[in-house]
């Protein structure tokens, strides 16, 4: 039997999504609670789940955006209706409503019954007796109702199942959100806050956009505090690096909210974009490296991976050591946690999920950039334009004759060393003989 067109559709969204995560059936199976076979069956269209909330599970555990689940609950919806409709004649309740005329020969089986209906054409005795073996033929004539009775039966059974079909969504559309509680009360708040930072740049200066603009159109870098607004006027998109800055804090001071993990989500891979290079920095660079979160966004599954700090601004190099999961938070306790995604290779979108429990409770946090998945692609062979504040125009490296390094930008005749520690002195002596203080 082919398949319905709606199921169809649902099983290759389903089937996208395992495809595009790449876990087995068995992985996959034991993280929703279900058997390889039955999620199998689920990606081959030979079953639609009854209930979304399975579903739902499996699109979070793939990285789905909130549109992606969005397309997805409508596809489940048609799906469901189809399973349905398919699974409707089998349970038809129209031979047991035929079953009630069958009941009708036996009240009709006493002629007294439908005797007093011939009266007005008893006056003929003679005809009577002659049309005795033509009874027969009224039987039809009193059973022409019959068929009748079964038309309106089957008639209020479809009108029954379809009020049923057409209510159903209505009931099932609530039952992917298991936080909801019931009617009059309130789902209760989260135990902590938390709020993020996306336009981070490293070292407070140094950092990469990509701009679908040539340098004419765009304008000066801003100052750090301005990031945002400038991205979002230019379009902007982070080149080869993200840093996002989480702030947790609980809301008592004594009743702590546990961190467990920090899982990364790729939504979506594609080519790095074709666009050039802006760098908001011009050799500045910071005596701190913070402890952060590394993520390689290149990896087929990415992971938070903790790194060490460096505090460099001393007479030595201090390493700031990295400290993993859990974390606690409470209101006077607070957390930061820097996450640092980084590509080469990929024009990624990206969210982060956030583990915690509290007070018997648990739960996922999802941070996205503002609703939306953060966004980084790589830079590898793209044209780089820094900003000459002296001319007021972005030039590009060969038209600087600057190497930028950290902390450091080497000149043909002289060395520009701006907020440098000790290590970065040491590297610039190495390459040049003039020095300028700036």
């Amino acid at each position: 039997m082919p398949k319905d067109a709606a199921v169809e559709e649902f099983a290759g969204l389903v089937r996208a999504l395992k495809a595009r995560d790449g876990r087995s059936y068995e992985v996959l199976g034991r993280r929703l609670s279900v058997s390889a076979s039955t999620l199998h069956r689920y990606c081959s269209g030979a079953t639609v789940p009854e209930e979304f909330a399975v579903v739902d599970r499996l699109a979070l555990l793939c990285g789905a955006d909130e549109e992606e689940r969005r397309a997805l609950e409508a596809a489940w919806t048609e799906a469901d209706r189809a399973r349905r409709r398919a699974a409707s004649p089998a349970p038809t309740p129209v031979p047991a409503v035929s079953a009630a005329p069958e009941s009708n020969p036996e009240p009709s089986a006493p002629e007294p019954g439908p005797g007093p209906a011939p009266d007005p054409t008893a006056p003929d005795p003679s005809a009577a007796d002659p049309s005795a073996p033509e009874a027969p033929r009224a039987r039809p004539h009193r059973g022409a109702p019959a068929p009748l009775l079964v038309a309106a039966a089957v008639a209020l059974v479809v009108f029954a199942l379809a009020a049923a079909l057409l209510g159903h969504p209505t009931r099932t559309a609530s039952a992917p959100a298991p936080p909801s509680t019931a009617p009059g009360r309130t789902a209760a708040p989260l135990p902590f806050t938390w709020n993020i930072g996306s336009q981070l740049r490293e070292g407070g200066c140094g950092h990469t956009y990509l701009v679908d603009r040539a340098p004419r159109a765009v304008a000066p870098p801003p100052v750090a505090a301005d990031s945002g607004a400038w991205a979002g006027t230019h379009g902007a998109v982070h080149g080869g690096e993200a840093l996002v800055r989480i702030t947790v804090q609980g809301r008592s001071p004594s009743d702590a909210v546990v961190l467990h993990a920090l899982h990364v989500r790729v939504v979506d891979r594609a080519a790095p974009l074709p666009w050039n290079a802006y760098r908001m920095d011009n050799g500045c660079g910071g005596a701190v490296t913070p402890r952060h979160f590394a993520v390689d966004l290149d990896r087929p599954r990415p992971l938070a991976r903790p790194v060490d700090g460096l505090d460099a601004s001393g007479a030595k190099v201090r390493k700031i050591p990295a400290v993993s999961f859990p974390y606690k938070v409470t209101s006077s306790d607070p957390e930061e946690l820097l996450v640092s995604a980084r590509t080469a290779g990929c024009d990624c979108r990206w969210y982060l999920e956030l583990e915690w429990s509290a007070g018997g409770r648990t739960g996922t946090v999802r941070i996205t950039d503002g609703g939306k998945p953060f966004r980084t692609s790589g830079t590898r062979g793209r044209p780089a334009y820094v900003h000459d504040s002296a001319e007021g125009r972005w030039i590009t490296d060969s038209d600087s004759g600057l190497m930028v390094c950290r902390g450091v930008s080497v000149g043909h005749r002289h060395l520009r060393v701006s907020g440098a520690s000790p290590v970065t002195w040491g590297l610039a002596l190495t390459h040049s003989a003039h020095l300028l203080l700036t």
